[in-house]
């Protein structure tokens, strides 16, 4: 059975959702890139991590993968129509982030907070 979504948000959010896919949208929004250009554009990803999210974009049809012939071999990720249109609709998301990034950064929480000694450890 086909899931059934609430509204268009949570149908876009299924499929951009976590931390990496928006991510690996920008990198290729400009250009079609091979795996280790798209790794070097996203900081901080791991090479596991890029192939999972890349097969998942691949199966959603955001993600075209082209395998060329060649030794040795050459595979460049591109958007597909759908993509573009995906990467499109994010593009407000990121002049938003832009705008308040000083007011996000100042109230993001901390991860490396000293522990409240007032509160018990778990």
């Amino acid at each position: 059975m086909a899931r059934r979504y609430q509204c268009g948000l949570d149908a876009a959010m299924d499929v951009i959702g976590g931390k990496w896919k928006a991510l690996i949208l920008w990198a290729l929004h400009t250009e079609d890139r091979r795996f280790g250009e798209l790794r070097r554009a996203v900081p901080g990803i791991s090479e596991k991590m890029l192939i999972q999210q890349l097969r998942e974009m691949e199966t959603r049809g955001i993600v075209h993968r082209e395998v060329y012939r060649e030794v040795p071999p050459k595979v460049v990720y591109s958007l597909t129509p759908l993509g573009e249109s995906l990467n499109e609709a994010l593009l407000p998301l990121g002049v938003w982030g832009q705008d308040h990034e000083e007011h996000i950064t100042a109230t993001a929480p901390s991860t490396t907070a000293a522990p409240d000694p007032a509160r018990p450890a778990a």
